[in-house]
Formats: C-alpha cells, structure tokens, sequence
C-alpha cells in the first residue's frame, strides 16, 4: 500500500453503482484518484466530467476516465461491469453470461494493477470472486467479493427500526451466498452485548413496548430487498455503493475491520474450495483472516447448505 497522501481506486463499470462509487468516494475524501474504466468511454468520461465539475466543494479528489494501461499503480481495483439482475431475476442466473465478462476484464486489468486489492461487486457475487481467484494470479488475500456485507447491513437497518434503536448498536451478521441461501447466525445477535428477546423485555418498561420479532420475516426482508427495490425503480446501487466505499475506507484507514465478505474458504466450518460470506478480519493488506465465529451444530448445516448450491452453480458453468 503507497503513503496515504497516494491512494488510487480504479473502477470498472460506469454504470449506475460504478458511478456512485465513485461519487462517494470523492466527496468523502477517501481517494485523491479515481480511474473509471468502461467499455462505453463516453459514459465514463460523462460520469468523471459531472463529479469533477462538483470537486470545488469536496476534497481535491482527481476523477478521470481512461482505459486499462491507466490502471497504473492502482491501490484498489473495483469490478462492477456486468449484466444486471432484473426483477424477479434470481442472481445465478447471471452466472455465465457474467463470468465471461469477468474473465475478459481480469486478463486485462491484472497485467496492470498486479498489486491491487480487487473488490468484486457484480452478480452473482460469490461465483464471479470464485472464478477471479482461479483464473488469475492475484493473491486470495487482494480478492474480496462484497458478498454479505449489503445484506448485513439490510439486516441491521431492519433490526434497529424493530427495536428503535441505533443501527450503530446492532451487532448482527448473514452468512453464506449473497442470495437465496443466505441466512442469519441469530446465536451471534445481539443489541449493545444484549441478547435480542433480553433487551426486548428492557421495552416493557417504555410507554412503546416492543413487539416480538420475526426471525424468518427478518431474513425474508433481507433476501427479498434487492428484488423489492427494482421493481420499484429499476435497479439497485446505493446501499451497495456504500458498502463497497465502506471496504475502501476499511483497507485505506489502517486499522483492520471485521466485516462479511466473500472470500475463498479451506474446510472453515467444513467447507472447502468455494467462495461465500462468513466474518473476517479486513486491513491495509486486504484480507488477514477469518474469524472463527463460533456457530451451532444448525447454522452450520446452513452455511454447509449455501456452500453446496454455489457448487451446484460452480459445477453448472464454464471458467
């Protein structure tokens, strides 16, 4: 990583949240360089001139549109180009189509930015940051898939609105694929260090007594918000811009940060060769470690579950 006065994030993808990557991180100061990359250069360079353009009123971030060779020197390398999900879509079904895509952009961003921390943001996320590992020679430890991150934090958003409370002090996680067998570790849920049905009894003592929670509507709100969204208005890309900002803040700030992303995984929990969601440990270096979370007999069977439907889809595609 260069000195933090250096920092240079190049995105792939000028779409609706390659953009919006880009716009968070200029006006939150995180990069002072940011490259985007796409194969309609007129898009790029329109999204680049239109936050540029604003930059008299944020830190002295330079946003440019360029082409791969630009990459040069790139601390972080953001992958958001893709075919997107559709409503009603399930993400795997974008798995082949997005894979080639994938492969395309790897071969020739990694001659370029061979040192980068990539972050993989495209669907379907576990299966793309799976194929990024095998068909390059980036570091697994540079190769982080958002995965589970959105959907953590959907599930904060939920809990902390169910008991009035802080998002800030929801301490809560899902596991697994970043889709339909995704779940939640409710052993490891807690509000402030405080059990969920503990704390709710805290609220019989308020004139707003909290009602009881519903663990699977909790879970259904979280796997069905993507799709809810877009056939609300099209697609989605602020909540997850935001937590692909959030890894960039993590890794440029020097301090690690545990968080659930995808990762490649080696018989943690019992599971081997497939990328997916569980908690690890995130810093300057990229990825240090997983962290051993200590779940139930049940909730590793699910996560067990999870991994096998992305070998299901591993074993269905060509990379």
């Amino acid at each position: 990583m260069r000195e933090p006065d250096l920092r240079k994030v190049t995105i792939i993808g000028a779409g609706n949240v390659g953009a919006t990557i880009a716009y968070t991180l200029a006006i939150e100061g995180i990069a002072n360089e940011i490259l985007m990359i796409d194969i309609k250069t007129d898009k790029a360079e329109g999204e680049a001139m239109d936050i540029t353009q604003g930059s008299p009123f944020f830190k002295g971030t330079r946003v440019t549109a360029g082409d791969y060779p630009d990459a040069v020197n790139s601390d972080i390398v953001i992958i958001t180009s893709g075919v997107a999900r559709t409503a009603g879509q399930n993400r795997l079904d974008l798995a082949q189509v997005n894979v080639d895509i994938l492969k395309r952009i790897a071969k020739d961003i990694t001659q370029y930015a061979p040192d980068a921390i990539y972050i993989l943001i495209s669907n379907p996320v576990d299966i793309l940051t799976y194929v990024f590992n095998k068909c390059t020679d980036i570091p697994e430890s540079h190769i982080i898939g958002s995965g589970t991150i959105l959907d953590t934090s959907r599930l904060r958003s939920y809990l902390g609105d169910h008991f009035h409370i802080s998002r800030q002090n929801v301490h809560a996680f899902v596991f697994g694929e970043h889709g339909d067998s995704s779940f939640v570790p409710w052993s490891q849920v807690n509000i402030s260090c405080v059990d969920v049905e503990k704390y709710r009894k805290v609220s019989r003592e308020l004139d707003d007594p909290i009602p009881p929670l519903n663990r699977e509507a909790a879970e259904q709100y979280v796997r069905t918000s993507g799709s809810q969204i877009i056939a609300r208005k099209g697609a989605t890309f602020y909540a997850v811009s935001t937590a692909a900002v959030h890894i960039c803040k993590c890794i440029f700030s020097g301090n690690d940060t545990a968080m659930t992303i995808s990762t490649m995984h080696h018989d943690e929990y019992g599971i081997d060769d497939v990328c997916l969601s569980t908690l690890s440990l995130v810093g300057p270096d990229g990825i240090k470690a997983h962290i051993p979370v200590e779940l139930t007999e049940e909730e590793i069977k699910k996560l067990q579950r999870s991994a096998q439907c992305l070998h299901n889809v591993l074993d269905q595609i060509e990379y």
